[in-house]
């Protein structure tokens, strides 16, 4: 029996030793899963508890019972046809199951087919009555948007964080997506597709198989839907247990690119139409986003207009007929721009003469003063356009402005009718419906108007994170164009906030080149406004990304050190700054040339059991000409993924004694880390790295890994 036994003993023997030389493949997957499922901000790691009580009550945390959750942005997850539709004249057709958003093929062979797949009734947002278009679900319906050798990595958005959670063993259920219609506003989500009853579900669920709670991942208009979603739970859970069922199934919340208070971009799409790089005018680009709900979810809103909160009203007076009662403080009357850098819109009209032909805008421009022969101009505020006075004051002039207006506001004249041109063989009249509660989207929606700001949510840990200088469009200049419906305006100019200043889009050149702070506008004239201290990510303006820095605590500290590895010394840092309940910080700091920051703002004191940080991350230069970032690739960035690790290491250790990891110092923690020194001839970062030729190799950089005793290092960020 013991010579049987021996190849066994001395297989386990082996096996020992190997683990005892290789670094733990359980603290691997750890940091893996939380690097993935986004969760630095608060996770205890196997048998260890976090001795700060970050995580709100210094309970003892399992890695393998936490689960990720992930709430993609618009238009990144996959829409699939569940319809038959005879493409005529093209080979192509729609079957069910068949890739809409986004096949690229079908686009450009069948676009008419493609488009009645998209389109949704712009006022009870049903489906095209010769296709509809659903959701897909499941991780792959947000990895890539259109699969394919060449389209693939050009659509790929999640597809990054996967790859690394398989590779290191993250079991398939510890990460889940939610997928949504990304074309409905936030209450059709519920009554057509259930959705926060869903996503409800999922965290209870998740909660019973994995025995954890879950950190959310939320990219962008992801972060808009759980805010929704955080609302309607109230009405959903007695309020004695509202709070006790979030710390129960939420343990961190990562809000990326969060566009706290609109984009304007959002605005532009209304107008002319945005195309999102594909191959379809603007004009096809605008009908379709024009027939979505959720088309002004995203646009401007003045950060000083609130809505009451009737969650109470909810429970005393019952829920009918109780909306949301919109108002303002003083601060928006005295000051202008309403907490933007500028006015959105900038709408140029003609002399006084041809004010007939549109009664509407005539109306508003009498109240304005006028040269004679000379175009007028109105100027419209975030306030003006979320309010509506926009739509209003074009209404006769614009066949979607009804239309925006209804999704807008309650009010509305039950016989009305909208004529919806499409293409002329879609021409149709389109009778708005009886008007009820979930008719309305947004000012008159009774779980929550998202057209208002965001407060702290009533959550254990919470990161704000987003990129920052970045050349981004805060305001437009619109005129019309001659032309019909929907090529019926034109933008004339287009206002920019660069690096802290505003610009006009015929200076970018020699912007470009003197990668100059200023805010500038096309036509190269000054522009007046309030520009912020940096710009934001090139789709959202820095005003609405950092509004979540008004969550933080009345001490914050902050600290600036560079994205790629360094030994410490161009790390700066400001302790126990002062913080003004809804100001923002801005550090007193400064940045050497051609380097790039992260900029870390986090609670010194706070909420008990609460904890709050914000992480701006300067962005990428090329050779030639400023880069400008990618707001969708953001969650690609491996820096945002290195520090996630490092916040998770710190978080599960046991020995850990602040709230946050150091950034005293960063060292390669990854074999791409490492890389070949030629002017030393040997690999850099000596004391992590090694030469280790693998065969396969092609390059010296390529053999450069870490040394297999690397697991120590991970020590210096306790």
């Amino acid at each position: 029996m013991s010579v049987l036994l021996r190849p066994l003993i001395l297989r386990r023997q082996e096996e020992e030793r190997r683990r005892r030389r290789s670094p733990s493949a359980r603290i691997i997957v750890v940091f893996l899963f939380l690097i993935f499922v986004g969760g630095p901000s608060a996770v205890a790691g196997e048998e260890a508890h976090d001795s700060n009580g970050a995580d709100g009550g210094g309970e003892t945390l399992s890695y393998s019972k936490l689960s990720g959750i992930i709430i993609p942005g618009f238009a990144s997850a996959q829409l699939r046809a569940w319809s038959v539709l005879d493409c005529p004249y093209s080979p192509l057709d729609f079957n069910p199951l068949d890739l809409v958003w986004l096949d690229s093929t079908k686009l450009l062979s069948a676009v008419n087919c493609w488009l009645k797949c998209m389109l949704l009734d712009p006022y009870n947002q049903t489906d095209h009555r010769e296709c509809k278009s659903r959701p897909d679900s499941g991780l792959s319906a947000i990895t890539e948007l259109c699969p394919g050798y060449i389209t693939g990595p050009l659509s790929s958005v999640w597809k990054e964080w996967l790859t690394w959670c398989i590779e290191f063993g993250i079991e398939a259920n510890a990460i889940i997506a939610v997928p949504y219609d990304w074309r409905l506003s936030a209450s059709m989500l519920e009554e057509r597709d259930l959705y926060f009853h869903k996503l409800k579900l999922t965290f209870e669920t998740t909660l019973k198989l994995r025995g954890g709670p879950s950190i959310v991942f939320a990219h962008s208009m992801g972060n808009n839907v759980f805010r929704y979603f955080l609302e309607w739970l109230k009405f959903e859970i007695a309020p004695r247990q509202y709070i006790q069922w979030l710390d129960e199934h939420v343990h961190a919340y990562f809000a990326v690119g969060a566009p706290h208070l609109g984009s304007t971009e959002a605005l532009k799409a209304s107008l002319i139409g945005v195309t999102f790089g594909l191959p379809i005018a603007e004009g096809t680009a605008r009908l379709m986003q024009n027939s979505f709900g959720s088309s002004l979810w995203l646009i401007p809103f003045s950060k000083y207009c609130k809505a009451d909160n009737i969650y109470w009203k909810h429970f005393y007076e019952g829920k009918k007929g109780h909306y949301h009662t919109h108002h303002c403080d003083e601060v928006e009357f005295k000051t202008m721009y309403s907490g933007w850098p500028t006015d959105i819109v900038n709408i140029e009209l003609p002399s006084a003469p041809e004010f007939e032909a549109y009664p509407s805008i005539s109306k508003v421009a009498q109240e304005t003063s006028m040269e004679c022969g000379r175009p007028d101009q109105l100027s419209f505020n975030a306030r003006e356009v979320s309010d509506g006075t926009l739509f209003k004051a074009i209404e006769d002039y614009d066949p979607d402005s009804k239309r925006l207006l209804y999704q807008l506001h309650k009010h509305i004249h039950r016989d009305a009718t909208v004529k919806l041109i499409i293409e002329d063989r879609f021409s149709s009249e389109v009778s708005p419906p009886q008007f009820t509660a979930l008719s309305c989207f947004y000012q008159g929606d009774p779980v929550l108007n998202p057209l208002t700001p965001w407060e702290r949510p009533p959550l254990k840990n919470i990161f704000c994170i987003y990129g920052i200088d970045s050349k981004t469009e805060v305001g437009y200049y619109f005129a019309p164009s001659g032309k019909p419906y929907p090529d019926n305006w034109i933008m004339t100019d287009v206002v920019y906030e660069y690096e802290g200043t505003l610009l006009s889009r015929q200076t970018l050149f020699f912007i470009l080149l003197a990668c100059m702070n200023n805010l500038f506008h096309r036509s190269g004239n000054s522009v007046s406004g309030n520009p912020g201290p940096v710009s934001g990510d090139g789709t959202v303006s820095y005003n609405s990304l950092a509004w979540c820095k008004t969550w933080l605590g009345s001490k914050v500290n902050i600290t600036r050190a560079p994205q790629s590895e360094h030994d410490g010394s161009d790390v700066q840092v400001e302790l126990n700054v002062d913080h003004h309940q809804g100001n923002d910080l801005i550090p007193n700091m400064t940045r050497a040339p051609r380097s790039k920051y992260v900029t870390y703002y986090e609670d010194s004191e706070s909420i008990p059991g609460r904890r709050m940080a914000v992480w701006e991350l300067d962005k990428g230069i090329s050779y030639f000409f400023c880069y400008i970032a990618n707001h969708r690739n953001i969650v690609r960035s491996p820096v945002l993924m290195r520090e996630l690790w490092l916040q998770m290491w710190h978080d599960i250790h046991p020995d850990a004694k602040s709230k946050f990891v150091t950034k005293a110092k960063r060292g390669p923690l990854r074999d791409v880390d490492c890389y070949w020194d030629y002017a030393k001839a040997r690999c850099a970062w000596s004391e992590y790295c090694e030469y280790r030729y693998v065969f396969g190799d092609v390059h010296l950089g390529q053999s450069c890994r870490l040394k297999s005793s690397s697991e120590d290092l991970l020590a210096l960020y306790l």
